[in-house]
């Protein structure tokens, strides 16, 4: 039994729906998988060993009688303790929601649930999912599979260590500040972060439990441990809100190739803003020339968004109105008074790219707001029409470096990374991210090597809005020709 569940997850429920295997002891197994190995990883933080036997049962015996609830029927899964799931502790790895369970479920877990999933427990994230790092004071610190003494990332770096130790074989993650694509980039798994609003995060902590409106910047979606699975589970998930559904429906675009020499790929390794460690950006430069072997069209993207040092001014400046609609007024007031002296001093205080209007953007009046939502819908339609109308897909990095060493030094802002021996800020890792964040647009975090010590790294595959497909299909094409994959511990 055990061998099925290394297997893709479109494979193994293909197995339970003819009934090759039961549901009952695949879930037993998966169980026994996860006492056996979550302790030195302590990915999984909560586990519904009852219920998810029982709902087994109850799945191969409607199979039996014919029965099909959908696509996922019977299988057993994880998701990332952000998600509300009825019945079951939903903390976002905070004391104060301890004693939170929810009595509705997510959206996105209902529509798991009808397609017959089997939500067995949760994983683990930072603080509110707030950090690039995985830890709390209520479950610990979550360690990465592939060496214990690094980060799995955050915030969904339980979801990435579960999937990478072989404890679940789909995940439903969230990304804000690349809480998908990084953990996937550190522990060599596959994420997606779907195109805006297509995932409803209704039922999503942060924010506040109840809450109905759709963030700005955040989005929910699908890892796993193959391209294919991607797009399995972002089938299931996306889709509109049950009290939109009558009004719309969503219809992703079939990609327009169904082979590398049928791609135009751009590529951006380089940005003087934020390095990129030597070792990975010359595997990314021969990933370049292996896909121009195979066909693929390719050539460098050129465009004004792609600067880091006018990207992140304007990241920056969102996500401090999105977090900060979340912070005390002892911290708004901190955070003001911070802003005043930016104005004052801001260039002999040598903050990070753009850091300064994440201190701004926590208390700025709503027309400042949209005057900046509008400098990024006039970035998103230059994009497309400059970029996207003559590439089908953008590669670059996901973050400078393979998977950090544990550092829980406060406060965040002033920790640091090393790139190539040199310190850098720590909030480097949200740079090659923020495009697609900001504007918007697909990505999917796909493995495609390990560096010198092992360590697995990923691809950042950038698409055109709605163009989900397309970004998950072309890696799987590389999967296909053995240019990315997982590879098992």
């Amino acid at each position: 039994m055990s061998e099925w569940l290394d297997q893709p997850a479109r494979d193994l429920a293909g197995a339970l729906r003819t009934g090759s295997i039961t549901s009952e002891a695949v879930t037993a197994e998966l169980l026994a998988r996860i006492d056996a190995r979550n302790a030195p990883i302590n990915a999984v933080i909560h586990l519904d060993r009852e219920r998810a036997l029982d709902q087994a049962r109850e799945r191969d015996r409607q199979r039996e009688q014919g029965e099909h609830r959908g696509v996922l029927h019977g299988l057993p899964m994880t998701v990332k303790d952000v998600w509300e799931v009825a019945g079951m502790p939903t903390t976002a790895g905070s004391s104060s929601l301890q004693a939170h369970r929810p009595k509705r479920n997510a959206d996105a877990i209902q529509r798991l649930e009808e397609a017959g999933a089997i939500i067995i427990g949760k994983t683990n994230v930072p603080l509110f999912a707030s950090d690039l790092q995985t830890y709390n004071r209520l479950f610990g610190v979550t360690n990465n599979p592939r060496d214990l003494g690094r980060t799995p990332g955050g915030s969904s770096g339980g979801a990435a260590a579960a999937l990478a130790a072989g404890m679940t074989p789909l995940e439903v993650g969230s990304d804000v500040g690349g809480s998908i694509r990084t953990p996937a980039h550190f522990n060599g798994v596959f994420g997606h972060k779907p195109s805006r609003d297509i995932v409803s995060l209704r039922g999503h902590i942060p924010g506040p439990p109840g809450t109905l409106t759709q963030p700005d910047l955040a989005e929910g979606g699908p890892m796993a441990r193959t391209a294919d699975d991607l797009a399995l589970l972002l089938e299931v998930i996306a889709g509109p809100r049950p009290h939109e559904g009558p009004q719309w429906q969503l219809s992703l675009p079939a990609p327009g190739f169904s082979r590398l020499d049928q791609v135009r790929v751009a590529t951006c390794f380089h940005d003087p803003a934020s390095p990129v460690a030597d070792a990975l950006t010359r595997h990314y430069e021969d990933l370049a020339t292996r896909l121009a072997d195979a066909g693929t069209s390719v050539s460098r993207a050129e465009h004004e968004w792609l600067d880091h040092r006018q990207l992140m001014p304007l990241y920056h400046n969102l996500l401090g109105s999105l977090l900060g609609t979340g912070f005390r007024p002892k911290q708004r007031r901190q955070l003001r008074l911070m802003g005043y002296m930016l104005r004052l001093f801001g260039r002999w205080m040598r903050m990070p790219p753009g850091l300064e209007q994440y201190i701004l953007g926590v208390n700025q009046p709503v027309l400042n707001w949209l005057q900046h939502s509008e400098q990024r819908e006039q970035a998103r339609a230059a994009l497309v029409q400059d970029l996207f109308g003559t590439a089908d897909i953008l590669l670059t990095p996901v973050t400078p470096t393979t998977a950090i060493p544990h550092n829980r030094s406060q406060p965040m802002f002033r920790r640091k990374i090393l790139v190539d021996g040199r310190e850098r800020p720590y909030t480097d890792q949200m740079h090659w991210i923020a495009l697609a964040t900001t504007l918007g647009l697909p990505a999917t975090s796909a493995p495609v090597g390990v560096d010198e010590n092992g360590l697995p790294f990923n691809i950042q595959i950038i698409g055109a809005p709605g163009q989900d497909r397309a970004t998950i299909e072309f890696a799987r094409l590389m999967e296909e020709q053995g240019l990315s994959g997982f590879r098992p511990l």
